[in-house]
């Protein structure tokens, strides 16, 4: 045979290789879609394996902080200031004065009475000396006695009066804002300032009738509010003792520790509140398959996709309980859903997130424990890697790696011919 003819084979072999490499191996998607009435590929999917573990339901409502205590500071009469000892934004203590009105007119009145008191008293107690001895009536002495009472009387009345004219704290905490000045002239409408205790904070929130049954006093939740990254929690004290009809609805109480003063009320808190906790499976919310009011999941038996109805709990934003259907160890689809059909055969390339190790030939870089070919030899094989230097290292694809042997070897082989 001579030389051109063998030159001639040898680029059959070589074009021959390329147009498997390109059409085989890295073939278009669609050039590998199977034929009309071919059975159809398997379905590449992921898949988790079903376990039970401790859940719960998790309840996420909105409520608002309210401080422990809260109180308007407003005169009960009407009179001029005459003691301001508010300062804005300070703390006080329980029975301390804050405001005092004008009461000299009060005083006065007090003071006659006590003087009159002690007048008709001795007047009393001589009255009942006399008494004993028959030297009055014992109608004298009891007129004396009412005397006496009916001026006591009049003592506690304006002792009353005088403690209005007064503003005391009802219990600790912190002033608000003033509305007032001192010498001001106030009413019983006029709003001096607000008196807060903080150092304890209150939640208010409501929740479901379904769940109504579910909280208990002693439930610890936790909530976070704008402002702040942490999240706090709180400890429900009360519980509505009806459901409000319009809402349908129950209205819960908590108290939160707020010795630190971050937290202020009236804020609004999103709370996340759980309760009865149990064994149960839970799902990726994507691996359920709607089907009108019932829900399946797709499980993996045989390599076979099988359709299983399923009983589900509670839902949240990624995950959701199933109380019945399938069982802890059975392989559940989670992705591909759309495209998988009863029967159909499954490719799994994943479980619980990792991936399987796909059997035969490797795509990764292998070493290949073979010298490479000169400088000569690669410059001329680089028809199969258009533009590409020459590896600095023996890690190439197994399948570039066997094509280019395979050209070196074919291209090797002519150079000698040429020799002869």
């Amino acid at each position: 045979m001579s030389k051109s003819w063998i030159a001639a084979l040898m680029a059959l072999l070589l074009i021959g290789g390329i147009i498997y490499y390109n059409k085989v191996l890295h073939a278009p998607e669609q050039a590998k879609a199977p034929a009309a009435g071919a059975p159809p590929k398997d379905v590449s999917v992921e898949a988790i394996i079903a376990r039970s573990g401790p859940v719960s339901d998790i309840i996420t409502v909105s409520g608002t902080l309210l401080a422990d205590e809260e109180v308007e500071l407003r005169p009960e009469t009407s009179g001029r200031i005459v003691l301001f000892n508010i300062t804005e934004g300070q703390p006080v203590a329980q029975n301390a004065l804050l405001v005092k009105l004008f009461d000299d007119d009060l005083e006065a009145q007090y003071n006659k009475a006590r003087l009159q008191k002690e007048i008709y008293a001795k007047n009393q107690e001589r009255l009942q000396n006399l008494v004993k001895v028959d030297g009055v009536s014992q109608l004298d002495y009891d007129q004396a006695r009412n005397q006496v009472n009916n001026v006591q009387a009049d003592m506690d009345y304006t002792r009353a009066l005088i403690r209005k004219t007064e503003i005391r704290a009802p219990f600790s905490g912190k002033i608000g804002l003033r509305y007032v000045s001192p010498g001001a002239l106030v009413t019983p409408t006029t709003l001096i300032a607000n008196l807060i205790k903080t150092d304890v904070l209150k939640v208010d929130f409501n929740v479901p009738e379904k769940y109504g049954i579910k909280v208990h006093p002693g439930d610890v939740f936790s909530f976070t509010v704008d402002g702040y990254r942490d999240t706090f929690a709180g400890k429900v004290y009360a519980i509505e003792s009806r459901i409000d009809a319009a809402t349908r609805s129950i209205r819960v109480r908590a108290k939160v520790n707020n010795t630190k003063d971050r937290l202020l009320p009236g804020a609004f808190a999103r709370i996340q509140l759980s309760t009865d906790i149990r064994q149960a499976i839970q799902l990726p919310t994507n691996a359920i398959v709607p089907k009108g009011r019932a829900r399946s999941v797709i499980l993996s038996r045989g390599g076979k996709a099988v359709y299983t109805e399923v009983t589900t709990g509670f839902r949240s934003e990624d995950s959701i309980q199933v109380l019945g259907g399938i069982q802890p160890g059975d392989t559940v689809v989670t992705t591909g859903i759309l495209f998988v059909k009863p029967a159909s055969g499954l490719k799994i390339k994943k479980i619980n997130g990792k991936p399987i190790k796909a059997k035969g030939l490797s795509l990764k870089y292998i070493p290949i424990p073979i010298p490479l070919p000169s400088a000569r030899a690669w410059q001329r094989g680089e028809i199969f890697r258009a533009n590409s230097p020459a590896p600095s290292a023996s890690k190439i694809p197994a399948q570039l790696y066997t094509l280019q042997v395979s050209c070196i070897a074919i291209h090797s082989y002519s150079l000698a011919l040429s020799q002869i």
